[in-house]
């Protein structure tokens, strides 16, 4: 296997573990296989490559799956795929690899400097759109979206969630957003509010919280034990 198609195939797999959620979520050796080997390939074929991207950081493996870390995994694989040696392999791309990098490319900025750009485009700069793939770091944006609208609009430490929402805005799901706000009230790290809002609109409900028990929930509160 050429060096060429080693990076290629780093590039596949990590794009294979990103469509599958592992930003957010361990995915399981079975699941990640079955994107990723064709049937003239074994499993085995593919533990450099495994080896090589878990030693750059870009991966953790456990013994039941494989995770993308959300620095660098997404590095790594932004490069290989601006790579102008990328490519895949055959005459026929699988489904999975075409819905992919459909997504991906929704989910990047492209910002170009028309003056430092020359003729052939290289001087364009492409990102990924900062995403928040995980519950810690949720949790340190929230608090710090918290204590800046408290400060800034003299709150008195009752900070309106749906205000939080738009803050953090789609950097994350609504369905994470609403997951995570209540892992931090279980964690004692905010306490979440009901009460009264006088200037209620249907959109500011429908961007505050819902709870299983309490119902609506409109303010949420740091506690002391928060860190």
């Amino acid at each position: 296997m050429t060096s060429q198609n080693t990076a290629q195939t780093r590039t596949r797999l990590l794009l294979a573990l990103w469509d599958l959620g592992g930003t957010q979520q361990e995915v399981k050796k079975g699941q990640l296989t079955k994107r990723i080997v064709s049937k003239s390939q074994k499993v085995a074929d593919y533990q450099g490559s495994f080896e090589e991207l878990q030693n750059q950081g870009a991966i953790a493996i456990s013994k039941k799956g494989y995770s993308l870390t959300s620095g660098k995994g997404l590095e790594v694989l932004g490069e290989g795929l601006r790579s102008g040696d990328f490519k895949f392999e055959g005459t026929i791309v699988g489904t999975w690899a075409a819905n992919a990098l459909v997504k991906w490319i929704s989910q990047i900025d492209v910002a170009v400097a028309s003056a430092d750009v020359p003729v052939n485009g290289k001087g364009a700069l492409v990102k990924l759109s900062k995403g928040i793939a995980s519950y810690n770091e949720f949790k340190s944006v929230a608090l710090e979206v918290y204590d800046k609208l408290n400060q800034n609009y003299n709150l008195d430490d009752l900070v309106p969630i749906y205000r939080i929402r738009r803050e953090i805005g789609d950097q994350i799901t609504r369905e994470d957003f609403n997951e995570w706000v209540l892992e931090m009230q279980k964690n004692d790290i905010v306490q979440l509010i009901g009460g009264e809002m006088t200037d209620i609109t249907p959109d500011k409900a429908e961007d505050s919280i819902t709870t299983k028990l309490s119902g609506l929930r409109y303010y949420a509160k740091r506690l002391n034990s928060a860190n």
